[in-house]
């Protein structure tokens, strides 16, 4: 057989498969189209089951309940006109980008500040929550705002957030201590590890609605509006997530969700 006859049968394979690759491509259906479609339409939502208020897991109901969870119900409500279902996967600060883009989730709402290096990688929908970064201290500690924290104090922030690097600008002169989640940063502060925690405010007060003996030193030291993440090319759903948000919001359904879960709190 000749060269030029040998290599032609894996030209024909090469070939095969790309034609299929883009085949493949071109079928897949984006979220808008498989809402329309669908019977019984479901949107999978990665949430936090570790953030009281927001995403918190319930042991005796098997269920997570918060001010995203409501969010994401009532946005999923207005898509599908009453007809589909809010499904929910646990996500943490670390996973949640990935489990978005490897397509385990349409979207995340998850207390996620919109930033412009988040959106190179994924879109966000328009804001539907606005934080901002703070310290949870005990009671009886010295600190009263990021400026009095002391050269060489062990401040504690989630992996995954953008606290670290917000705390390193304020204030350079302390040791951040990163862990996996909030859970564990509060323990760590508990138990003497640091002189301070670090996230957005919301998430403390839900931290201090379950734990007395705790408080914010000072008032917040950074803006973080929070937006709902969606894999780019989907444009439609973004569109229509974003609909839904403004329709929330002008019918009242917002504003019962809000007092419902941050009343008296901010």
């Amino acid at each position: 057989m000749t060269q030029r006859n040998r290599l032609y049968p894996l030209l024909v394979v090469i070939l095969s498969l790309f034609f299929v690759a883009g085949c493949g491509a071109t079928a897949k259906k984006d979220i808008a189209t498989r809402i329309e479609e669908s019977n019984k339409p479901v949107i999978t939502w990665g949430v936090k089951t570790d953030t009281n208020l927001f995403g918190l897991y319930n042991i005796q109901n098997q269920d997570i309940k918060g001010f995203d969870v409501d969010i994401a119900k009532a946005i999923t409500d207005e898509i599908t006109n009453g007809e589909g279902e809010a499904d929910f996967v646990e996500v943490s600060s670390k996973t949640r980008i990935s489990l978005l883009k490897n397509g385990n989730i349409d979207a995340i709402i998850a207390t996620m500040t919109i930033t412009d290096e988040r959106k190179k990688v994924i879109d966000f929908s328009d804001v539907y929550f606005d934080a901002g970064q703070s310290l949870l201290v005990a009671n009886d500690s010295p600190i009263e705002n990021v400026e009095s924290l002391e050269e060489g104090a062990t401040v504690l922030a989630v992996k995954g957030a953008n606290s670290a690097a917000n705390l390193k600008k304020h204030a350079p002169q302390v040791r951040i201590l990163e862990l996996e989640n909030y859970s564990e940063a509060f323990t760590a502060l508990a138990s003497g590890q640091g002189e301070a925690m670090t996230t957005d405010n919301a998430i403390l007060l839900g931290i201090i609605d379950q734990n007395p003996g705790y408080r914010l030193a000072g008032e917040a030291f950074t803006e973080e509006p929070y937006g709902i993440g969606i894999e780019k090319g989907q444009d439609d759903f973004l569109e229509e997530v974003n609909t839904a948000l403004e329709t929330i919001k002008k019918n009242g359904v917002y504003d019962e969700i809000y007092d419902k879960w941050f009343g008296g709190l901010m």
